[in-house]
């Protein structure tokens, strides 16, 4: 297999800065960061009223529990075809009829009034959801190749702001509409729409695809220690996150924090994301080796975890906030999926395997969590499971943070066959 030579920090020719006029660069800007504004508003949106949806749709628990859990599940599923969709469509198109999907699903789940049909446009409208999280970074190499650090910052930041504003306004917009939770749902549709407008500006000036005989797949990625470190790190962060979203709340009022402070602390501990967004990938664009970043994660996650199985109520604050900053792995993982590969290509199939395996482990981790709450009747073990995965993160990191690239691993590989 031939790979091209680029660094990820280089200067390449034909990236937009130096081979597109000025309106194709800012509508790449611009489709890039709105795009990423609607990734996650199909999940954080359905939280904040999942009580009205289930009593006005006749939900079961187990459906209920079907519907949090299935963005994990279409995430891994999309994610790992969308390499294969590149490939054969391009990024252009595939990203527009994602974004497509997305606004459709979000526009028409609400008009549902049967549970398996709500579950089936919630499936179309989280489907463009994981073919964006897996495209991003991939568009990212291949048009900003000499800007990975800025344009990861935008997206992430976009990314981060849309996963709050959802969460944050969905209550709100029911309200001032007379309670109608159907009508605060299909407002998201709205963004869905602005965002696809760049993209079709950019369909006759979509790049050329790789060969197929050099194409890299997402088994070849799986073939290599690199790509499993990457899925592991990937993943052990993934399981955090979850975690901290699904259980922090109540761990807190478990230890006699009210409902509305531990609430505020959850609040304060997922906005974290958006500081840390627009100064991390930047900064570690700046650097070839990330170990430092990883030993900082790790330092942050003890400290927080250990504050919080110690002391829930007396530091909250300061457990929250060593925790958020700690969670910064995830815009820190998507932004190695560019400073590790050499290729848009290469881009792409690490960021699809490392996503799809990865978000089928963060599915489990917060139904383990509850399982051993359930089971030991205390906090204690399920946060040494959590002790346990972060010490994990912490070793596949700092094997991924060593300055190298997968298309190098991938032609070592080759040149001993």
């Amino acid at each position: 297999m031939t790979t091209g030579r680029t660094g990820a920090s280089d200067e390449v020719t034909g990236g937009p800065t130096g081979a597109h006029p000025a309106w194709l660069v800012a509508a790449l800007v611009a489709g890039i960061g709105l795009a990423a504004l609607n990734l996650r508003t199909a999940i954080t949106s359905i939280g904040p009223v999942l009580d009205e949806i289930t009593s006005d749709l006749a939900m079961s628990g187990a459906t209920a529990g079907m519907l949090t859990t299935l963005p994990v599940l279409c995430f891994a599923a999309f994610g790992a075809l969308t390499p294969l969709l590149i490939r054969r469509f391009g990024e252009h198109h595939v990203l527009v009829v994602a974004l497509a999907a997305l606004t459709l699903g979000l526009g028409t789940r609400v008009l549902a009034g049967q549970p398996w049909l709500f579950l089936a446009l919630s499936t179309v409208a989280l489907s463009g959801g994981a073919v964006g999280n897996v495209l991003l970074p991939t568009l990212v190499k291949q048009h900003f190749p000499h800007r990975v650090g800025a344009m990861t910052t935008l997206y992430t930041t976009a990314m981060a702001a849309g996963t709050a504003l959802a969460a944050a306004m969905t209550v709100p917009l029911a309200e001032a509409t007379g309670g109608r939770w159907r009508v605060a749902l299909g407002c998201y549709a709205v963004l869905g729409l602005l965002a696809i407008v760049p993209w079709l500006l950019t369909l006759r000036r979509e790049p050329g695809r790789a060969p197929e005989g050099r194409a890299i797949s997402v088994g070849q990625v799986l073939r290599t220690a690199m790509g499993w470190q990457s899925v592991v790190f990937f993943g052990t962060q993934s399981i955090v996150a979850y975690v901290m979203f699904g259980w922090f709340a109540q761990l807190l009022r478990d230890s006699g924090l009210d409902a509305t402070t531990a609430g505020l602390a959850l609040s304060y501990l997922t906005a974290l994301g958006v500081p840390v967004s627009l100064t991390l990938p930047g900064l570690a664009a700046r650097v070839r080796d990330h170990r430092i970043f990883v030993v900082c994660f790790f330092l942050a996650y003890i400290a927080g975890f250990t504050g919080l199985w110690v002391a829930p109520v007396a530091g909250v604050w300061a457990w929250a906030t060593l925790i958020g900053m700690a969670m910064s792995t995830f815009p820190f993982a998507l932004t190695l999926f560019a400073l590790r590969t050499r290729t848009a290509d290469g881009t792409a199939a690490l960021s699809a395997a490392s996503q799809s395996i990865g978000y089928l482990m963060a599915g489990l981790g917060p139904f383990l969590f509850g399982l051993l709450r359930e089971v030991s009747g205390s906090w204690d073990v399920p946060l040494a499971m959590v002790m346990g995965i972060v010490a994990l993160n912490f070793t596949a990191g700092m094997f991924l943070g060593r300055p190298r690239y997968l298309e190098d691993t991938l032609e070592a590989a080759a040149a001993r066959k």
